[in-house]
């Protein structure tokens, strides 16, 4: 853990909640991150245990030493490029909020488009979620629709065991398997719909990226992706049954690419306007 900010703007000991909030934006800026100030705001708030709109009523407060060092250690940890949301240790999704480290890829905006997919299923539906991570996506179709039948996969036995953790921290009943793509012990059931954000970064490419993705599981951002960022969405294709419905989160420019690859497929636009989630049937 970073010790506090190098920046000369860190006060040694800033002496109310504002002081410390300007302080920690300015610091971030420095650093070259994103959303500075909205950044200083969720940490700052989650140090003194209170939502980040209530910081401007409490602005004027005393700041105690310890919380502020507190604040500069956490600060510390942004200006150095570790995800926001690593330092909380949660992340919103859709209706639920799901706890995230080092083990699993940070849930984004965009990958709730899957969700959205799935809870249209008609009722008793089955669902296979492969390569679940944290387990947000599986995790939110069930607190939304919990009717539906569903699992989860992951070949990573920390990232199954987060989307344990998570579940039972949600109160929501999850089978979390520790397989490779498509679990062999489902072969032989009906699945209705297999969701997947599976990794689609290059190895070259990564490094054209903000630097916060390379802090996370590179199993989970490149994997095997190949030149083209396919090669693991391809085998998942390739290995569910002829006719499986499926619907998979990919980079903006593969949309093309994935409607040739599944059957009668169409694709989703992100809240950005990208291509984003492409949904049709395996060859």
């Amino acid at each position: 853990m970073e010790a506090s900010p190098t920046s000369p703007s860190w006060p040694a000991d800033p002496k109310t909640v504002r002081a410390a909030l300007d302080a920690a934006a300015e610091a971030i800026s420095a650093a070259g991150c994103e959303q500075p100030r909205a950044d200083a705001e969720a940490l700052v708030a989650d140090v003194l245990g209170i939502s980040p709109k209530d910081l401007s009523r409490d602005g004027a407060g005393e700041l105690e030493p310890a919380l502020a060092q507190a604040i500069g250690e956490r600060v510390g940890r942004r200006a150095n490029h570790e995800p926001l949301a690593y330092i909380l240790g949660r992340a919103r999704f859709r209706k639920i909020e799901v706890a995230v480290d080092s083990r699993v890829l940070i849930p984004r905006r965009e990958t709730e488009l899957l969700v959205g997919v799935a809870v249209e299923l008609p009722e008793g539906a089955r669902v296979h979620e492969v390569g679940t991570g944290s387990g947000a996506i599986a995790l939110a179709l069930i607190d939304e629709r919990p009717d539906l039948r569903v699992t989860a996969s992951d070949l990573s036995p920390e990232a199954a065991e987060a989307a344990r953790e998570n579940a039972e921290r949600l109160g929501l009943a999850l089978e979390v398997i520790v397989d490779e793509g498509m679990p062999e012990r489902l072969a032989g059931e009906e699945v209705d719909l297999v969701l997947a954000n599976l990794p689609y970064v290059t190895d070259s490419t990564i490094y054209e990226r903000s630097p916060e993705i390379q802090r996370e599981p590179r199993i989970a951002v490149t994997g095997d992706c190949g030149e083209d960022g396919l090669g693991v969405i391809r085998g998942l294709i390739g290995e569910v049954r002829p006719g499986q419905r499926l619907a998979m989160e990919h980079d903006t420019h593969h949309g093309p690419a994935m409607r040739e690859l599944l059957r009668e497929a169409s694709t989703m636009r992100d809240y950005m306007g990208g291509e984003r989630v492409t949904v049709g049937f395996a060859p």
